[in-house]
């Protein structure tokens, strides 16, 4: 299918409209870990059954964004995003009338899991870089990423100072009602699945599966992916606790998740532009390598707030900035057509890793009363990561050129 008409649709105004929307989203989920100790607290639950809810979310969220996917790429973004805002406000308003471990894993985990799958901000990322040339990809992907990075820079103080101010509860309810905002953005996003800037071949879904299968980058791609979940997982449920227990002031915690967001914004945009000037796995490469590098200066420094910030800091640049050289690689070696399915499915990997990393954060520090077996896990993970993506093929297939 060549290029469809755009309609009053301009590529400018869909992009802005991804990009509120993956702030928007992003940013709700981002702040869920300011909530591990005031609920805990209040309701007598250990820390691992507050980890285990948001470790059901990723879980739900990595399983479901690979229909979410497959259903924007049949039906288009708009019904799928529209769908999503409501299972997520639901699911974000539910956490406030648990009053078991169940039934915050249900609302809380699962839930909320499904809504954040359903207007992930992958899924506004296809639909924007669907209205671009193949030139600027991966600097619409890193402005896409920047944007959710914005969401975690707006939410977590804002969300910190209503916990103190209202209470957790009460914040809830008020971020539950900010994703209702995704509803009407979602309707500026293409209902036409088959904008694009590029000429589809007639490649059926069950082919592209079948040949991202047998292609060892995409495999590779997916392994690694794993990392970056168990990374970002584990620090945005975990860290603000881990500030907590070094006896710091809490809102050290939220700023940390702040300046992470702020700093990604620098890395994303950083990442976006180095996909479109050199190699793409080399880049996550070191991102993942940097990354290890990073926590281990975490564990020898002494914790004081400026190692602290510090060391947000430099995660925050290599935060996302996988994302877009992720998806870039999805985009650029099979094409656009199918971009939201398979991307979704290197996600389902990540979101595993996510799963891995909340809940085993929980559940070590029960057992132990320390978060150092997750850093030092997270060292050797990263290593792992960067040896993993540089054997990958990250040409074009050949039935793209030839199209």
């Amino acid at each position: 299918m060549s290029r469809a008409d755009f309609g009053w649709r301009t590529p400018l105004l869909i992009i802005i409209a991804g990009c509120i929307i993956s702030a928007t989203g992003f940013g709700v989920r981002s702040s869920f870990g300011l909530f591990l100790e005031p609920m805990t607290v209040d309701n007598g639950w250990t820390r691992e059954t507050f980890g285990l809810a948001m470790a059901l979310q990723n879980l739900c969220w990595g399983v479901g964004l690979p229909f979410a996917g497959a259903i924007a790429d049949k039906q288009g973004a708009v019904k799928v995003i529209v769908f999503g805002a409501i299972i997520y406000a639901l699911g974000v308003y539910g956490m406030t009338l648990a009053d078991s471990p169940i039934g915050l894993h249900l609302t809380g985990g699962i839930l909320a899991g499904v809504g954040i799958a359903f207007t992930s901000f992958t899924i506004a990322m296809a639909a924007m870089v669907r209205v671009v040339g193949a030139n600027k990809r991966s600097l619409v992907l890193g402005l896409g990423t920047a944007a959710g990075s914005f969401g975690q820079v707006l939410f977590s103080p804002i969300s910190q100072g209503f916990i103190s101010a209202y209470g957790w509860s009460t914040t809830l309810m008020l971020l539950a009602a900010a994703t209702l905002v995704m509803i009407p953005l979602a309707l500026i996003l293409p209902s036409d699945p088959n904008v694009s800037t590029e000429t589809f071949s007639d490649q059926t879904m069950a082919e592209a599966l079948r040949e991202a299968g047998k292609h060892s980058g995409y495999v590779l791609l997916t392994v690694g992916f794993f990392v970056c979940g168990f990374h970002v997982a584990f620090i945005t449920v975990h860290f603000p606790a881990y500030i907590r227990d070094l006896e710091l002031d809490p809102a050290i915690g939220a700023w940390s998740i702040a300046l992470i967001g702020l700093m990604n914004i620098i890395g994303s945009f950083l990442s976006g532009m180095a996909g479109q000037r050199f190699s793409k796995k080399s880049s996550l490469s070191a991102i993942y390598f940097a990354r290890a590098l990073t926590i281990l200066g975490l564990l020898l420094l002494p914790k004081t707030p400026l190692i602290i910030y510090l060391f947000a800091g430099t995660m925050g640049i290599l935060w996302l900035s996988t994302v877009p050289l992720t998806t870039g690689i999805v985009a650029q070696v099979f094409g656009m057509r199918y971009m939201a399915t398979l991307f979704g499915i290197v996600f389902l990997s990540h979101q595993l890793g996510s799963f891995l990393g909340v809940w085993l954060g929980g559940r070590i520090y029960d057992q132990t009363g320390s978060y150092d077996g997750m850093w030092y896990a997270g060292i050797v993970l990263g290593i792992l990561a960067a040896l993993v993506h540089l054997p990958i093929d990250e040409k074009p297939l050949t039935r793209l050129s030839t199209a």
